[in-house]
């Protein structure tokens, strides 16, 4: 579940309202990507309007929109797992075009910030671990709540 910090900014920011037609193509998309829709992940797409979000020189994909309206989530998934070499449980979350982004784990619901370079090399020898232990506390960082 969302935290309420997290509800409370999305209902005034206008974020939420979904159709019933909308949110069932939302939730297969969900499905499609191996995303439990009761994770606080696929509230947050399951609840937001818009295909992306924009905060602290960040830009998050609401990513059933994208893997509904556009090629570039299938396209970022590929290139997180071919050309940085991520395990498969790693969704991205953003097109990653400064080098630099930000990664949900779909088997532990934790985010990775990652960039090119030390980053990438660190995380792969394991020195790195994900930054957020949950998406809840992604997003209080991300929306600075």
């Amino acid at each position: 579940m969302l935290s309420e910090k997290i509800k409370s900014l999305f209902s005034q920011k206008g974020y939420v309202s979904l159709d019933k037609e909308e949110k069932a193509s939302y939730e297969k998309a969900l499905i499609d990507l191996g995303i439990p829709l009761g994770s606080s992940f696929a509230e947050f797409n399951l609840s937001t309007v818009g295909p992306t979000f924009a905060e602290r020189g960040y830009e998050l994909y609401n990513v059933c929109w994208f893997k509904i309206y556009s090629t570039d989530l299938d396209y970022a998934i590929e290139s997180a797992h071919d050309d940085l070499q991520l395990p498969d449980e790693y969704l991205p979350l953003d097109s990653f075009e400064a080098e630099e982004g930000f990664f949900y784990n779909r088997n532990t619901g934790e985010v990775l910030k990652l960039s090119i370079g030390q980053d990438l090399k660190d995380f792969q020898s394991g020195a790195l671990r994900p930054q957020w232990k949950d998406f809840n506390s992604f997003l209080e960082w991300f929306f600075n709540v």
